[in-house]
Formats: C-alpha cells, structure tokens, sequence
C-alpha cells in the first residue's frame, strides 16, 4: 500500500496485443465494441493472469468512467474458463440493485463465451425464482437418499459468477439448501467505501467466516489419509500450504476491492484480511476527477434557484442531463415543478424510494433518449452508467468531495468530454472552492444564465408553486376541521418555501 501503481503510466492497449487472452473472449469484446483495454484495465490485468497471477489482492482506485467493471471481469472470467466444472467460484458484491444489474450485463457480455454462466440475486424478483437460477437438483424429485450424507449432494450450483447485494446474499446464505461458498476463489467488493461504511447484516464477516472453514476443511483434507466427504471440492483447487504462509490452502481466496473514493485507512481495510495488498492508483492525488470533465459553478438568488435551473437546462437545449439533489423529497418536488414550466423535453425523478420496477422503467427511458432531464438523488451516482449523459448538475452543492466525485463521475466516462454545474449561493462559493482543491482544481469557471430569462420565467414559476401546492392538498390526508386551521396556514407556508429552494 506504501508503494502504490501508477496507473496513469500504462497507455490504452488493443486486444490484439493483450498477452494471454483467450481468443473467444476477444471475439465477445468486439461484439461490445470494445477494440483496446483502458490504462486500468491493463494494469490489472498485468497482475492477475500470467506467471504468478492473482499473488497479491488488489485494491482498485480509479475515477469514475475509466472501466474498472472489465477490469476485474475480464481476467476473473478468463481465469475461470481454463477449469471446466459448474459451481460458484466468483462473487461480485455491490450495494445497489442497479449498479449490480449494470455489473452482471458486463460479465454476460463475456462470461458465454467461454462456457461460464453468471447469476444474479438483488431481489429483484422473489427469491423462489432466483433459487430456481442459481441451484439446480442433478437428481429426480422423488428420490430420498440413503444415506444422509448424501442429502448435501442434491443441489448443485448453475452459475459459475454471482453478482449479489448484500441483503439478499445474505438471504441465500442463511436460507437457501445447496448455496455454498465452499469452492470461492475470487471476492469483488465493488464501492467498497460504502460497503465497508454500511454494515448490510454484517455480511463481510459471514463471507470470510465461511471462507476460512472451507479452507481450514481443505487443510485438514490435504493432511488427511482418507477420503473426505469434500468430494469435488479437490478438483477445483489444489490442496497444500501456501509456502511462506502458515496454514493457509493454496490457492488462496483471492480479492479485489475497488472504489473511485476507495479509502486507504488501515483499520477500515483491515476488516477485508487482505493478502499482501498492492495498491493501484490514479496519479499522486487520492482523489481525481475524469481528464475530460468541465466543471462550472452558477451563483443564483436562493429563492429564484428554480428559475436558474430552467434557464441553464434551455440553454442546453434537451442535452441527456442528471439534475442531482440532496433528499428523496427535493427530488420529488424539483421534478414536478420542473415539469409544470411546460419544457420541450422529458424530465422524470429517481430515487430510492421508487419500486425497482419503476426505476428500471425510468433508467431504460433515460438510456434510450426518450427522456431527457433526470432528477435524482444520490442514490444515482454509485458506479451506475448511462451513455450520453453530457452533462450533471448539482442543484444541491455536496458536502463532502467524495459525493462530488461521484456526481460529476456520471459523465465524462470512458475517455468522453463532460460537464458538471454546480449551483450555489453567495455563501457558498468559498467552501465549494475549498472542495474542489481536494482534487487539484484551483479555479472553477463561472457559468451564467442572463438576467432576463430569468425575469421571464417568473410568472411562469408562480403559477407552478399555486398548482404544486394544490397538488399536494390533493394528495395529502384529510384533516379534521377542528383546530387544524393554522396548522394548514403553516404547512402551506413551510411548502412553498421548501419549493423554492
């Protein structure tokens, strides 16, 4: 971790020159469109397949957009392909449904290739369906084994990778017959910051739990001179002690860790039990926004910031845009008020607090251009990727420089150009620059909307605050009409203000 690798020193590489890769693989990142590998994508690949691959664990820190889902996919999947046998080997954890849909459509763009097959278990379908795609029974219903031992060999895994969040792998350790991590060779904490941050039903220490049972099980078996009821487990690794490293099974269980802000605290690292990590980095800064990306900042009134917003989303005129806000509530408010100007182009909300369907419908509409303008909260910026999105505007400064980070990382991504608006008071154009020297900027360029497309959206703004709170008095609860009068009054007056900001 002292002497982390530079990835910026490694330059972009075609397939044709990327040394060991399968061939089928090759032909199935063609087919992605994907002609060369990305300097991280290189570099982890250079320490994971070859002599000597996988020695070390790896810890991944690498701005948003520059691959790092095929970074680990690629050589995991190319490492599993040389053993041909059905059971889980792989688990990717993510802390979000869609990050984990996003990260599971990159391992079956490849993993079919070379015969593996990949699972999914976010619950987001009933877990009945998702045992029916991960295990399957090699034996007729009707049978009932002899002996009892024989029951654990009734289920057999069906995929070779699962891409899982938390709570529901938990759900399937805990509850689902045949789910085993027994033969796992390889763990992927994706945004591991917030995984380590989140406890998700402790699922970290259950994982590593089960891992070292199996391995000291495969110590003892190695060590043993009968049979053990393993079985095939001793077709999937090679039982002995790793040389230097006492009671240890070779090969080990191998992890990889990756963030854009992935912390390098010692004590919050130390939960992983990481095998002699090597760190790989992004320039000297630990935190480094894409090359690409153009930040700005529009100073605005604080209750005419609605109308800033309406004339900085015309003049981008139906430009693909993520509007980002600081709660599930603002969201909803922006978007219906944005949505009562009469814009020429679609805008829709996304949080956290929407069903999975609604946001998958959501996420789809955004991704095929049908709308424009996506008013979300943060729960839309961890790893997730939509083509196109030219620009992000932060209509609630983040606080804290790993938001920003992550914010502005949903544009500029995969070496494209970008642009991050950042909407701020007088009162805080001064701490939002304290912000940005976190990651090496020093000045910021002022973006500014002209007075008079502001003066002219002002009738049209009062009249979306009278239907928004209409709109809220419809939806609200009845009230008793007994000693509710200025409790009305109060609400009212509260709602329009909140609207305004």
């Amino acid at each position: 971790m002292r002497s982390p690798v530079d990835v910026d020193e490694f330059d972009e590489c075609p397939l044709s020159l990327l040394p060991s890769l399968d061939p089928r693989l090759e032909e199935a990142l063609q087919k992605m469109g994907v002609s060369s590998l990305f300097p991280v994508q290189l570099a982890v690949w250079q320490e994971t397949i070859g002599p000597g691959g996988f020695e070390r664990d790896l810890c991944i820190n690498s701005p948003t957009g520059s691959g790092k889902t095929l970074s680990y996919a690629l050589p995991i999947v190319q490492a599993l392909s040389t053993r041909k046998i059905r059971c889980l080997r792989a688990l990717v954890v993510l802390p979000t449904r869609d990050l984990a849909l996003q990260v599971k459509e990159v391992f079956a763009a490849i993993a079919p290739a070379v015969g593996l097959r990949v699972g999914l278990a976010v619950g987001q379908s009933s877990i009945a369906d998702e045992i029916s795609e991960l295990i399957k029974r090699p034996y007729l219903e009707m049978r009932v084994p002899s002996d009892p031992e024989d029951r654990a060999f009734e289920f057999q895994s069906s995929v070779d990778i699962l891409v899982a969040t938390p709570g529901r792998l938990m759900d399937h350790i805990n509850t689902t017959k045949g789910f085993t991590l027994e033969h796992l060779c390889y763990l992927v904490v994706d945004e591991t910051d917030r995984l380590l941050r989140e406890a998700y039903q402790s699922w970290l220490p259950m994982v590593l739990q089960l891992t070292s049972l199996n391995a000291q099980s495969m110590i003892a078996y190695a060590k043993a001179p009968v049979l053990s009821p393993l079985g095939s487990l001793t077709t999937i690794r090679r039982c002995g002690v790793e040389r230097g490293f006492k009671d240890k099974v070779f090969p080990r269980l191998v992890k990889m860790i990756v963030s854009a802000t992935l912390t390098q605290d010692p004590s919050k690292l130390f939960q992983l039990d990481l095998h002699h990590p090597l760190f790989l980095a992004t320039g000297e800064t630990r935190y480094k926004l894409p090359d690409k990306l153009e930040s700005y900042k529009l100073i605005c009134e604080s209750k005419l910031k609605p109308l800033y917003l309406v004339a900085l989303l015309e003049g981008l005129q139906g430009e693909k845009c993520i509007v980002f806000t600081s709660s599930v509530d603002s969201t909803h408010r922006l978007s219906t008020v944005l949505n009562l100007f009469g814009l020429p182009f679609k805008i829709s909300e996304y949080s956290g607090r929407q069903p999975q369907s609604v946001r998958s419908k959501m996420l789809k509409g955004f991704r095929e251009g049908k709308i424009q303008v996506l008013v979300a909260t943060d729960a839309m910026t961890r790893g997730m990727d939509v083509e196109g999105v030219r620009n992000v505007v932060n209509y609630d400064m983040p606080v804290y420089i790993k938001k920003y980070i992550h914010r502005a990382g949903r544009t500029a991504r995969a070496g494209q150009g970008g642009r991050c608006f950042t909407l701020l008071r007088n009162d805080q154009v001064k701490p939002f620059k304290k912000l940005l020297q976190k990651v090496g900027i020093d000045t910021c360029s002022v973006h500014s909307v002209s007075a008079d497309a502001v003066e002219r959206l002002r009738p049209i703004y009062s009249s979306a605050l009278e239907k928004l709170q209409e709109l809220m008095e419809s939806r609200a609860p009845k009230r008793h009409k007994t000693g509710l009068k200025f409790v009305k009054d109060r609400k009212r007056k509260t709602s329009i203000n909140s609207a305004k900001q």
